[in-house]
């Protein structure tokens, strides 16, 4: 049996097949802050015997939180002498050059506590100052004394030559064996000093973190008798070993977000939709994410804490291109200083949650308001909920406000926080150069379907997706996904004058790294595909186009094949292209997948086209053109195959929920997923 887990800032999520190729889902809360307790909870929720758990997947927020809530360890910085100050110094490339509200991100390393040592190396990676070890043994009792937890080595042109880092990783070692220790080559070997010291810093800062969370939760499944191959999900896409994820937890940023793109991609590929916008609504963020030509797009220019006031941090870490907001059921409506009502991005989360929940939450969200509109129905909810209250609720703190009744001010909820979802969707799609009408909007999370064809509609996307177990989809991922690990190597030349030989020898480095990594997580040689990506630019430009490279031997058709490709994915990244110009590679990108089998989608069988066996109720609901309407609303476990209905009306699971409009047709494909088509509006505005 394998078994998914998915760590939410509401709910934890569950996803099983067995060998059979049955699929069982659960969903219990999130149990801060012994998230591990929430595993085992929902495992036990489940009712499968963890003794028959063969390979075991996890998605966590733990990393993500430990950073944008400042929860990690006191860390130390060595680095070479002279450059004590490159955190603080950053990049002068500010959000917003005009803004005089910008502020300069403080360092997660305080001045006293980054330190110089005498090294020098120049571009090539040759030795031009020897490393000072006496130095080294010297900061070691310095660090002791002022109790720091973790320490981050990185020294100028590491990526090219990381023999010093090796050197005095050993010494500390040596002198400190159990401090925590990052060296900046074992995290990336990318150029760029700012980018690459922060990203060593933040593993370093969230590792001590990270290994007490792992261990725990080891120790936990061994506890309930589990006996599997545990991984836990990257901010790549892909998985790595409990031991792996410990040494670089900095990999994991976005460790549960990107499972659900994966699916999507899965899941485009198997119904024959190779462009997939991939949608996931939880209880406190909204995330999305383009797949063109069943492609995720995997980028090392992510950024947390990044707005219009603030730089954000860099990490040099392979991320999916995912743009998340703070927009989802838990995000809690408020009104501004200038009186204009917002939605987000605080959310009232697991504790106490929304009012409905009648755990002390005391500020309207949206969940709240879908509740008022009757597009959620009680019935669905854990708890007992007091409509009055919600309703009061709303009245109180959104509706009177702006004279209106209560269910216009839940409405306005709705649309404010659709209008949030739209900008992030846009910004994934017509922003990068995509058409949305070409694409299809696979919609999941707990609240991903309710708002899906509404967003649909506003963004002329033809057809919406709704999956098999959408409210926990982001697990279901996880049991698509292969073991993955990115190999980036900083390689400044002209293509067009590279010499081959040495071009060959740098993916045969880089593809035998990958097979002796994959030796240590028991993945045999056949089980690994290579794909090879070359970062690339115009001669004397900043920004640079990720250009897929065929595998093999590399010829002089080749580098013709590649330059041509990269004039044409330039001009549709950029809207120009100089064929004239000289071509340089800047970085080789090397994505090494371990195969493991995946479960097959079993194919439901037709029981007829009668939606009537379907059908609960018919209740009205609050829709933003005709107001309140008498809506059929039916059980998504009683439809099958080839049945369709008609909107208005409301598809019910006990997680979720699908809101279908006017003009709206929904049918079950031959997998049980919903299929939503609607009049594509050709006059877009965007």
């Amino acid at each position: 049996m394998r078994v998914a887990t998915d760590i939410g800032g509401t709910f934890t999520d569950l996803v099983y097949v067995d060998d059979q190729g049955v699929v069982g889902v659960a969903k219990s809360h999130t149990t801060p802050p012994n998230f591990e307790q929430g595993i085992i909870d929902v495992i036990k929720k489940s009712e499968i015997d963890q003794q028959t758990i063969e390979t075991f997947i996890h998605g966590t927020t733990v990393i993500i939180n430990a950073l944008t809530e400042r929860k990690g360890v006191k860390t130390g910085l060595i680095t070479t002498q002279g450059f004590r100050d490159v955190l603080e110094i950053g990049r002068g490339n500010r959000p917003d050059l005009f803004n005089v509200r910008y502020k300069k991100p403080a360092p997660f390393v305080e001045r006293y506590l980054r330190q110089e040592v005498e090294e020098r190396l120049n571009q090539k990676g040759e030795i031009v100052v020897p490393l000072d070890q006496d130095r080294i043994k010297e900061l070691v009792a310095y660090f002791k004394k002022e109790q720091v937890e973790a320490l981050a080595v990185s020294y100028l042109h590491a990526y090219k030559n990381p023999e010093h880092e090796q050197q005095t990783v050993q010494l500390i070692k040596e002198l400190w064996p159990e401090i925590s220790v990052t060296a900046s080559h074992e995290v990336t070997k990318e150029w760029r000093e700012y980018e690459r010291t922060n990203t060593a810093v933040l593993n370093s800062y969230v590792k001590p973190i990270a290994s007490k969370y792992i261990n725990k939760l080891d120790a936990k499944l061994l506890e309930n008798k589990a006996n599997s191959f545990n991984y836990i999900m990257q901010s790549n896409g892909g998985t790595t070993t409990f031991e792996q994820a410990k040494k670089t937890p900095i990999n994991m940023v976005e460790s549960g977000p990107v499972a659900g793109i994966y699916g999507a991609a899965y899941l485009g590929e198997i119904i024959g939709e190779k462009n997939v916008i991939a949608f996931d609504i939880g209880g406190t963020t909204a995330k999305c994410s383009l797949i063109s030509n069943g492609e995720v797009k995997v980028s090392t220019d992510y950024y947390i804490e990044k707005d219009n006031l603030n730089a954000g941090y860099p990490i040099k870490s392979p991320v999916v291109d995912i743009v998340e907001i703070g927009n989802g059921g838990g995000s809690i409506a408020w009104i501004d200083e200038a009186g204009s009502l917002k939605v987000g991005p605080h959310s009232a989360g697991a504790v106490p949650g929304p009012v409905a929940y009648g755990q002390g939450g005391t500020e309207p969200t949206t969940t709240d308001a879908n509740l008022l509109t009757g597009r959620l129905s009680p019935e669905n909810f854990d708890y007992q909920v007091d409509m009055k209250r919600v309703e009061q609720t709303i009245d109180e703190k959104v509706a009177r406000k702006f004279d209106m009744t209560a269910e216009e001010g839940a409405l306005g909820i709705i649309r404010i926080a659709n209008a949030n979802m739209l900008n992030a969707l846009k910004l994934i799609s017509v922003r990068k150069g995509y058409d949305p009408r070409d694409f299809t909007l696979v919609a999941f999370g707990g609240g991903g379907s309710m708002h899906a064809p509404a967003l649909a509609q506003e963004l002329g996307v033809k057809k919406v997706v709704v999956p098999v177990a959408s409210s926990v989809f982001s697990a279901w991922g996880m049991l698509m996904t292969d073991l993955r690990h990115d190999y980036i190597q900083t390689y400044i030349n002209q293509l067009e004058k590279v010499a081959l030989t040495e071009l060959n020898a740098e993916w045969e480095k880089l593809e035998s790294q990958s097979i002796e990594q994959y030796k240590e997580e028991n993945i045999n040689e056949e089980n690994i595909l290579f794909h090879r990506f070359l970062d690339m630019r115009y001669a004397g430009q900043e920004h640079t186009v990720k250009v897929p490279l065929k595998n093999g031997e590399i010829t002089e058709q080749t580098v013709r094949e590649t330059i041509e490709l990269f004039h044409v994915m330039h001009e549709q990244s950029y809207t120009f292209k100089l064929v004239e110009a000289q071509t340089e590679i800047v970085n080789l990108h090397l994505t090494a997948f371990g195969h493991v089998q995946k479960p097959q989608l079993q194919k439901l069988e037709t029981k007829g086209t009668d939606t009537a066996q379907a059908l609960k109720e018919t209740r009205n609901v609050y829709y933003e053109t005709g107001g309140w309407i008498e809506t059929k609303v039916y059980n998504r476990h009683l439809l099958s195959p080839d049945m369709v209905i008609q909107g208005p009306a409301v598809v019910e699971e006990p997680t979720a929920t699908t809101v279908i409009y006017k003009g709206q047709t929904l049918t079950v494909d031959a997998y049980g997923n919903l299929v939503i088509e609607m009049e594509v509006k050709q006059d877009a505005d965007y």
